[in-house]
């Protein structure tokens, strides 16, 4: 469920662990941006953090389940994003909605994302996260297509089949754009929005 915590249980209030860990986390994404994943260690993320390392182990074993609990905070929103457009009435309004969702998430975390995506094929656990997200995702956006009028199905011309190509190219055109600029994220997100809308039937 989108509430889950992949490394450890979080408490449901607000109390002191709660904040060290989320400081821990807002550390660990600040140094993605610094050093990246592999030069970073425990000793950076615990100093940035203010606290030791024996200190940080009491939250996350090792550096890969900060990061791993790092992309469960970051696609929490974007599954947030994705219940929204498939709760959405009006076809069109839905897409635009999710694609600006969709690039103000990349804006605030592209780098946890394209990091997710990185170590997706290496971490099982980021690889079950980053692959339920894509489900999630592709489920809003067959909601989105069958309410145009596309036809439910699995068959290459139907809902399901055409929402699974359209989120994989979303994904990795926002990769590689998130990369370049803000402005490139914005034509390539232009782009995707255009080729959902040729797909639903939608553009005049």
């Amino acid at each position: 469920m989108p509430g889950e915590h992949p490394a450890r249980g979080r408490r449901t209030t607000e109390r002191k662990g709660d904040v060290r860990e989320r400081a821990i986390l807002d550390t660990c994404e600040a140094l993605l941006a610094q050093k990246g994943y592999d030069v970073m260690t425990v000793g950076d993320i615990a100093q940035g953090a203010g606290i030791t390392r024996g200190a940080l182990y009491f939250y996350f074993g090792s550096k890969q389940e900060v990061v791993t609990a790092l992309v469960a905070r970051t696609v929490e929103h974007l599954w947030e994003r994705s219940r929204a457009t498939a709760q959405a009435d009006e076809p069109r309004e839905a897409v635009a909605a999710a694609m600006r969702r969709t690039v103000e998430l990349w804006n605030e975390h592209g780098l946890v994302m394209r990091t997710a995506i990185d170590l997706s094929l290496h971490v099982p656990e980021i690889g079950e996260l980053w692959s339920r997200t894509a489900d999630l995702f592709t489920a809003a956006i067959t909601a989105v297509l069958e309410r145009a009028g596309v036809q439910p199905g699995t068959e290459p011309d139907q809902a399901s089949a055409m929402a699974r190509a359209l989120c994989w190219m979303i994904e990795r055109s926002f990769y590689h754009a998130s990369q370049e600029s803000r402005e490139v994220l914005q034509k390539a997100s232009s782009t995707c929005e255009h080729i959902w809308l040729v797909s639903a039937g939608l553009t005049d």
